[in-house]
């Protein structure tokens, strides 16, 4: 059986995002402000996109937006929060068992003999 560990990467970098977006709110309104002119994005950021919405945080300059190699690491950033969706998917997988009996339905029991009661 292999353990793949890019759904951990994935996945505390996911986490480290939102943790720094939160961080970032809090310590540098006026810039949030700056960047997003209503709440409705960052929230939905947070929830969807978190390391996409960091990153366009970072890049963003007030005036101009982005422009050049900006818009590569923000493609970059999108990458990364679908894998992070993916890897979350993908690396608890071995832990269901083959032959998944949830999956299916109760067999009913035979028809006939009822079964022996075990002997004493």
């Amino acid at each position: 059986m292999r353990r793949d560990s890019s759904g951990c990467l994935t996945g505390a970098v996911a986490a480290f995002s939102r943790i720094f977006l939160i961080l970032i709110w809090i310590a540098r309104p006026l810039a949030w402000n700056a960047t997003f002119s209503t709440i409705l994005v960052p929230c939905l950021g947070f929830l969807l996109l978190p390391f996409t919405t960091l990153m366009y945080f970072l890049l963003y300059t007030p005036g101009a937006g982005l422009a050049g190699l900006d818009w590569l690491w923000l493609g970059l950033a999108v990458v990364l929060d679908i894998a992070s969706y993916g890897a979350t998917g993908t690396a608890n997988r071995d832990r269901i068992p083959q032959g998944y009996p949830g999956a299916l339905p109760p067999e009913p029991p035979p028809l006939g003999k009822p079964p022996a009661a075990a002997a004493m």
